[in-house]
């Protein structure tokens, strides 16, 4: 698809740069950036978004990613540290780290596996489990807000799309 296509109805910043582009490097096909520069901008403001409803709920980020994988993983809320490294992208020994921090703060405990008295498991705290529950229906009020932007019929296109373009770099790393 052309750049040039994007420069037809300049209705924000990303069309903006666009436009810019396309004068000063007329030799380049800039049109990724209408699709990516836009995911990026999205994302950056999630971003800010979610930092004010986890500050509200006196979460960080990262404790709010530990405790709703506790949170799917249904009653007992229990899941092996290997598992939320799994699930949270990071360390083992960043993991190590977070657990001792959220048990510090009463939000989950650990306990020994009953399949292998070596292991552990970790728990989601009642008062884990009342935060989590809070901080996730503030997120999706607002993130329901976002989307109204978007005509509910075309918000499963979108969706569908973006897997697609996500499944490209999970299948990588």
């Amino acid at each position: 698809m052309s750049s040039k296509l994007f420069c037809m109805a300049q209705n924000d910043e990303v069309d903006r740069i666009i436009a810019e582009w396309q004068t000063e490097r007329p030799d380049l096909d800039v049109s990724p950036l209408a699709i990516l520069s836009r995911i990026s901008r999205l994302n950056r403001h999630m971003d800010r978004i979610r930092r004010d409803v986890f500050s509200r709920n006196s979460l960080e980020s990262w404790e709010f990613d530990v405790l709703v994988a506790l949170r799917r993983a249904g009653k007992p809320y229990t899941l092996s540290p290997g598992a939320l490294v799994t699930q949270t992208m990071v360390t083992s020994g960043t993991m190590t780290n977070r657990i001792d921090r959220m048990e510090e703060r009463s939000l989950v405990t650990r306990k020994p596996s009953a399949e292998d008295r070596r292991a552990v498991l970790v728990q989601l705290s009642q008062s884990g489990l009342a935060l989590v529950d809070q901080a996730f229906t503030d997120l999706l009020e607002i993130e329901h807000s976002v989307l109204d932007a978007l005509k509910d019929s075309d918000q499963p296109a979108l969706a569908s799309m973006l897997r697609e373009l996500t499944q490209q770099f999970e299948q990588i790393t």
